[in-house]
């Protein structure tokens, strides 16, 4: 495995190629996808996080081969992923998540399910916790359900930043929609192996392909 830093190049800018790849959302995601896809018909074999801050966007990757830059956009610093783990080993952790549950086929956004449940009680909306509150309560309840069967435990967990993203498919036009909290905070690891099998290398949670998924974790 590989874990990448991936940043804007200096002189991306003057490249044409540039302005398309993030003109949009989902252009955005597109430029992600073109660092790995070295064929028409390649499955997803990566996670990524897009972390947003007042400059060019920064992509923390990890995947199971390196990423190529062919539309010469990217500055990508990639070294081997191989944590050692122990089991007891505390982890301060990032993570932006889709919550969301699935019944009869369907998802279910969890913050939007609590407020189904609230109106459908007939509690006033004068009421209701804040939505911060919601997201908090509803987030953090999502993430420790997960937890356990992917090898961690939760100690302290922030959950906020609830967005909800809508946008079309460049190409068919799909409508695509999809909600993410971010939640940061103390993890125990439980079982080296499986946590770095299926939190850390298969990711947390739906929309995976739209930078949701991927947990970063640092020594406590």
């Amino acid at each position: 495995m590989f874990f990448s830093r991936i940043s804007i190049r200096e002189d991306a800018a003057s490249s044409g190629r540039f302005w398309s790849a993030f003109r949009s959302p989902y252009s955005v995601h597109q430029a992600v996808w073109n660092l790995f896809g070295d064929r028409p018909d390649r499955e997803r074999d990566f996670l990524y996080h897009l972390k947003e801050t007042s400059g060019p966007p920064v992509v923390y990757a990890l995947s199971a081969r390196e990423p190529v830059d062919s539309d010469e956009l990217w500055s990508v610093q990639a070294i081997d992923f191989a944590p050692k783990l122990q089991e007891g080993m505390r982890l301060g952790f990032l993570l932006r998540a889709n919550p969301v549950r699935t019944r009869a086929g369907k998802r279910h956004d969890v913050i939007m399910e609590e407020k189904h449940r609230l109106k459908a009680q007939s509690v006033p909306r004068a009421d209701w916790p804040l939505e911060a509150e919601l997201v908090q309560e509803a987030g953090a309840a999502w993430l420790r359900a997960r937890s356990e069967r992917a090898g961690f435990g939760v100690h302290a967990v922030r959950a906020d930043g609830y967005r909800q993203h809508e946008f079309s498919k460049v190409g068919d036009g799909r409508h695509v929609s999809f909600s993410t909290v971010d939640f940061t905070g103390l993890l125990e690891v439980l079982d080296p192996t499986c946590f770095f099998r299926e939190a850390l290398c298969r990711g947390i949670g739906h929309a995976k392909g739209f930078g949701c998924g991927m947990i970063l974790v640092r020594r406590n």
